[in-house]
């Protein structure tokens, strides 16, 4: 066993290192004395002492290194003004930052795009509500002026003006026709057809050009009806007849001569769009019908045409 020698009292520690010092600014350093010149050292030289021994008695008994053990470290003691008003400062930040990471958190959470869509919503319902008003306040004073004009003394103008009008769809009309029903196909894992589409306003606007063609004086598509200043259009995934959108099935209602409409618009005529519509699962019906009943179409402004004198 190699020999062990007593660490020297000067070599030890005072106090023990703290991971976090509170009197760093009060530590007292001293020089460390010269090995070679401590009296511990000659004394083993003397003794004629290896000097491997030497070194694994200090790796033993003085592990620390002389430059770690220069601190005398000690506590100053707080008063408790300081204790507390530290304690107070921390909890009042930990609060404060309590609220702003729930605050934070409800912000992500939220999604603004939501308030707006709802604002859009609402002003969309609002429009469309004053404009159905308006539209049903045009077709009361349109009844009104129509029956003051047939009460009054017939005029060969006034005859044209209500003509031109009934055209233009602008009256509500009564009378014979047919009822053209065509739904979209519904979807199956057992569907036999080749294709499967919807019906799209490309369809509804070749089928009133048909009508028109078949001899229709008045037209309507899910009861909004069909004027010369009405459009048949897809905003977004809703088709739109005018400003009112429509959806299946679709009902198209046109009056005149029914026997001739319907003729016309039926399968032996238009074989190749009723087997283009087959194929996709679509199948358009065809009904007679006495009498059918047309409201008038909402009028527009004419801003650039006028009266030829």
């Amino acid at each position: 066993m190699p020999p062990a020698y007593p660490v020297n009292e000067d070599d030890r520690a005072p106090r023990k290192r703290a991971v976090f010092s509170r009197g760093i600014f009060a530590v007292e350093s001293y020089h460390v004395p010269d090995q070679e010149r401590s009296p511990r050292t000659s004394e083993h030289q003397r003794k004629g002492r290896d000097v491997a021994l030497q070194l694994l008695d200090d790796l033993t008994n003085r592990p620390l290194d002389a430059l770690y053990t220069d601190a005398r470290l000690y506590s100053q003691p707080k008063s408790r003004i300081t204790y507390w008003g530290t304690r107070i400062v921390v909890f009042l930040v930990c609060i404060a930052v309590g609220f702003v990471s729930c605050a934070f958190v409800r912000l992500l959470q939220s999604d603004p795009r939501k308030e707006v869509r709802v604002s859009l919503s609402k002003e969309l319902s609002t429009s469309t509500a004053h404009v159905n008003d308006l539209q049903r306040d045009i077709k009361q004073l349109t009844t009104q002026i129509d029956k003051e004009s047939t009460q009054g003394t017939p005029n060969p103008l006034v005859e044209s003006v209500q003509k031109n009008d009934l055209a233009a769809g602008l009256v509500a009309v009564e009378g014979p026709g047919i009822t053209m029903t065509l739904s979209d196909p519904i979807a199956s894992a057992n569907n036999e057809h080749a294709s499967i589409r919807v019906i799209t306003d490309l369809d509804l606007q070749q089928l009133t050009s048909l009508f028109w063609q078949a001899g229709a004086e008045a037209l309507a598509i899910n009861g909004n009806r069909v004027g010369v200043l009405t459009s048949i259009r897809t905003a977004g995934s809703q088709i739109l007849v005018g400003t009112t959108p429509v959806e299946s099935p679709y009902k198209i209602q046109a009056i005149g001569d029914k026997n001739a409409l319907a003729q016309f618009m039926g399968e032996r005529n238009l074989q190749s769009l009723y087997d283009s519509f087959r194929n996709s699962g679509i199948y358009p019906v065809v009904a007679k019908s006495n009498s059918i009943r047309l409201d008038a179409a909402a009028a527009g402004t004419l801003t650039y045409a006028k009266k030829d004198e």
